[in-house]
């Protein structure tokens, strides 16, 4: 199938004479025939539910769908995109080890690595990801075990080189992880570049409308576990009766053992409602991102020509530094969020967007509606001036989210409010 048709048809397929619609399962508990199949279950040789905290048929049918959309071998949905990129990490690394990241990502991505993560021991390097590849080597130590980068970077619109980085943490046995929220496989499906785990924020396009927060992984299933830098998968885990990941789940090792270990012990599993939303966003998901990008591209233009606009970013205008790259890797668009600057600095920008008024002030993007934000001083205000910079967030930079609205609405609200900036 196509993407568009994935969109409506993979994850749940009923058979005769059941819902055409995916059910919700709202249980926390399932039942069995004997003490024989539970026992199967929890030495991990059957397959079935044990318990809601792990899994879901409702939740199951939609990270089936996203784990086809993005072309891997399972998915693990989780209650936040926090949580997908937490648990993507602590899979494969503990404390001692060493992981590199861009710095241009999510702000609170930028915290949890930076600050979270180093009191479990673990240590984060960020790296600029425009550096040659020989700058980014020097960042590489003996105890590396990822390298992470966002295919959109949160709030700056940088592409991300994904082969680049790919190729070097392949290079040196270590597993490449992309944050794709702002792209959806719609846009780009990074396995297709050498990536090997993708996380998104569900609460983004995915869902598409507010409605429900949370997170997914996604194996592509193509990397080596058994190359000697990950001996928790090679090596039997005690808590399972001493099963070998890579032996008894071959390709899907990773995703497996995210699941029946880190979520069994973290508890981050999303509730059958959320799964329903989510998977009725992703129905109209194809759609959704087209009119998004169509849109975002229409505003960029208008913006890059504004009198009052001292910078715009956002990939398909002739002017972005990344325009070559999303050629290559978003030839179908670059997601509805725009960043720009508007002459004046951080004054400029609170009048501008406290004169909206179609766009909203929220804390949140990559909605139906077209939504606007300050990031310096909201989502990314716990980052140093040097992370911000880092982050590609300058202090009168304003996010804009561009929605499904007709586009001259979108183009007149934005038009009164810089006159009033």
């Amino acid at each position: 199938m196509n993407l568009e048709t994935m969109c409506l048809h993979e994850g749940y397929k009923p058979q005769n004479g059941e819902t055409r619609v995916l059910p919700i399962y709202q249980s926390t508990t399932y039942t069995y025939e004997s003490t024989e199949h539970v026992a199967k279950l929890f030495d991990l040789t059957a397959d079935g539910h044990m318990y809601s905290r792990i899994s879901n048929p409702t939740v199951d049918a939609v990270e089936k769908k996203i784990a086809a959309l993005e072309g891997g071998v399972g998915a693990l949905c989780t209650t936040s995109g926090q949580a997908a990129s937490l648990i993507a990490l602590l899979n494969i690394l503990k404390a001692g080890d060493h992981f590199i990241s861009t710095s241009a990502i999510y702000g609170g991505t930028v915290n949890l690595f930076a600050v979270t993560l180093k009191r479990f021991g673990i240590e984060c390097t960020f790296v600029d990801g425009e550096a040659s590849e020989e700058e980014l080597e020097k960042a590489f130590r003996p105890n590396t075990k990822a390298v992470f980068g966002e295919t959109i970077a949160n709030p700056a619109i940088v592409v991300l080189d994904i082969e680049k980085f790919a190729n070097l943490a392949h290079k040196h046995g270590v597993p490449f992880i992309v944050d794709n929220t702002f792209a959806t496989p719609i846009l780009c499906r990074p396995f297709e570049f050498g990536a090997d785990i993708v996380v998104h924020s569900t609460t983004k396009y995915l869902d598409g409308h507010a409605v429900q927060v949370g997170g997914v992984i996604v194996d592509s299933g193509k990397f080596n576990w058994a190359n000697g830098n990950f001996p928790e998968f090679t090596q039997p885990d005690d808590s399972y009766h001493g099963v070998v990941y890579t032996q008894q789940f071959g390709s899907a090792a990773y995703i497996t053992k995210a699941r029946v270990q880190m979520m069994r012990d973290l508890g981050a599993y999303p509730g059958a409602h959320a799964a329903w939303l989510l998977n009725l966003g992703m129905e109209t998901l194809h759609l959704r991102m087209e009119r998004h990008c169509a849109n975002a591209d229409t505003v960029a233009r208008y913006l890059e020509k504004h009198p009052k606009v001292e910078m715009v970013s956002y990939p398909t205008l002739e002017s972005s530094p990344y325009y070559n790259r999303a050629k290559k890797y978003l030839p179908k668009g670059c997601s509805g969020v725009i960043a720009f600057s508007i002459k004046g600095g951080r004054e400029a920008g609170i009048r501008f967007i406290d004169s909206l008024q179609l766009a909203s002030l929220v804390v949140h993007v990559a909605d139906c509606r077209t939504c606007v934000l300050h990031p310096a001083s909201s989502t990314h205000r716990q980052l140093t001036d040097e992370q911000l910079l880092g982050a590609g967030i300058t202090p009168g930079l304003v996010r804009l989210s561009v929605g499904l609205e007709n586009v001259e609405d979108i183009i007149a609200d934005l038009g009164q409010a810089l006159a009033k900036a």
